[in-house]
């Protein structure tokens, strides 16, 4: 009809829309950084997950220094990882400088694996 904006109905519920994104994190648990032997969510380096109704996920990361030569690895590894959840359709890596990772981004986990205190 004309003039009247039509809505979709959601393919999915925020309480799903959440399960996925905790999936998706496990899924990035598996991917460790080389140099470090930790994966990338314990490390700290993602910062955020978007998810829409089309499975295409957008994920916001950092790296430990700017001119790190791992970043096609990692990106090729999430890529990797990506493919054991089943929602997702499609990926983005946006590598992100700002806020500037810190060893206080990582989790309690990283920092005794590393012996950081």
């Amino acid at each position: 009809m004309k003039g009247i904006a039509m809505t979709e109905t959601p393919k999915y519920t925020e309480e799903q829309v959440a399960a996925i994104k905790d999936r998706i994190l496990e899924a990035l648990e598996t991917v460790i950084d080389p140099e470090l032997g930790i994966d990338i969510v314990n490390l700290g380096l993602v910062y955020e997950i978007r998810f829409d109704d089309n499975g295409h996920t957008e994920i916001d990361m950092t790296l430990t220094t700017m001119g790190c030569p791992l970043a096609d690895l990692l990106t090729d590894h999430i890529h990797d990882a990506m493919r054991d959840v089943p929602e997702v359709t499609k990926v983005e890596v946006k590598l992100v400088w700002y806020p500037v990772w810190s060893v206080e981004k990582m989790s309690r986990y990283a920092r005794i694996a590393l012996g950081i205190r």
